[in-house]
């Protein structure tokens, strides 16, 4: 019996290993681990080369110069003289004498209207003006002659006189069936054709000797923009651009749109037209000085703006006070000194202290 006992306990050993031999698991085990080990140590690798691998970036570097601020907003071209010379009389048109493009004077007639019944008027004080002053002359000769009274002079004088009056009155009447251009300048739009009613006709008439470019900015500038300030007009259709300066800027801001207007008196230029629109850039802030640099690559912090420059090979970030910024670029008041190299591409990957290599 104590035989058989000896041989039962190996078997019960296998049984609660599994029935697999405790050499083979330890050396399973054994495999596992390696190739955990090895796991772990690439995956410690390349974090270490991450860490180790210099970031490419494009740097500035800094130089005092002048920096000008402006503030920009839409604009059109006006003039002070674009007028419409419109019928003084209700009646048909009877003929239209210009033509657009055309160049005319002040008082110059563009077109009549029919004055049928005003020159008829006219006519009948012709034959009494006549006998008038047959009348008059008779009456002025016998009185020379020391004839007659000189009352009978003076009433033959007053009827002529009166007459003449008359028919200048009636002249005016029938003048206002003229349409007659109030400035010189040009033909720039005919309303109305031979045969159309008077109510809605009109001939305008453009002056390009006096154009000017009118803006209207928020009353925040006020203050900000004078008489005299330096301004850039741009004409994006033409692919063209103008330098001028600030003639007025209104005293008011209207209760409306609480903005106020500024207008710059242009003169005559031939590619300039009424209603064109354009940019107005005004110029008002220079700073001979500065340390500009571009606004992308300022960064917000908690602390406040912050850059990058570069200290030999390796990253330095610096807290800087920013001031105006014009067309992408921003002055930096303080926090840089000349010949500091600011990285102006690649900080988005950067951290202070981590090393770069300049490309």
């Amino acid at each position: 019996m104590k035989r058989t006992y000896l041989l039962l306990v190996p078997a019960l050993v296998l049984a609660a290993c599994g029935g697999k031999d405790p050499g083979a698991k330890l050396a399973e085990l054994r495999n596992e681990r390696a190739k955990i080990d090895a796991e772990i140590k690439k995956l410690e690798g390349n974090k270490t080369d991450s860490a180790g691998k210099a970031t490419p970036v494009s740097v500035m570097e800094m130089h005092a110069g002048a920096f000008n601020g402006y503030i920009e907003v839409q604009s059109q071209i006006t003039g002070d003289e674009v007028v419409s010379a419109s019928p003084r009389q209700q009646g048909t048109i009877n003929s239209v004498l210009v033509q657009v493009g055309q160049q005319v004077r002040k008082g110059q007639i563009l077109a009549t209207l029919d004055g049928t019944i005003a020159e008829q008027q006219m006519k009948t004080l012709d034959p009494q003006i006549e006998l008038a002053k047959t009348m008059y002359e008779k009456t002025q000769k016998l009185w020379e002659q020391n004839i007659g009274t000189e009352v009978q002079l003076m009433q033959a004088k007053a009827q002529y006189d009166n007459l003449i009056k008359q028919k200048a009155l009636a002249q005016s009447a029938r003048d206002l069936y003229n349409i007659v251009s109030p400035i010189n300048g040009v033909v720039d739009a005919v309303n109305m054709k031979v045969g159309d009613g008077s109510m809605f006709a009109s001939i305008r008439v453009v002056n390009n000797s006096k154009l000017k470019a009118q803006a209207s900015l928020g009353e925040n500038y006020l203050g900000k923009v004078k008489e005299g300030d330096k301004a850039l007009l741009i004409f994006p259709d033409l692919n063209d651009s103008l330098t001028a300066k600030v003639t007025y800027v209104a005293k008011a801001v209207d209760n409306m749109s609480r903005a106020f207007g500024v207008e710059i008196k242009l003169g005559d230029n031939k590619k300039l037209h009424p209603n064109m629109s354009c940019i107005l850039r005004i110029q008002n802030y220079t700073n001979p000085n500065a340390m500009v640099v571009p606004v992308s690559i300022i960064q917000k912090t908690a602390e406040g703006d912050m850059i990058y420059v570069i200290e030999g090979n390796t990253a330095r970030a610096v807290m800087v006070q920013t001031g105006r910024n014009a067309n992408g670029k921003v002055e930096v008041l303080s926090g840089l000194k000349d010949g500091d190299k600011v990285v102006v591409a690649g900080y988005e990957d950067l951290d202070s202290g981590k090393t770069v290599v300049v490309q």
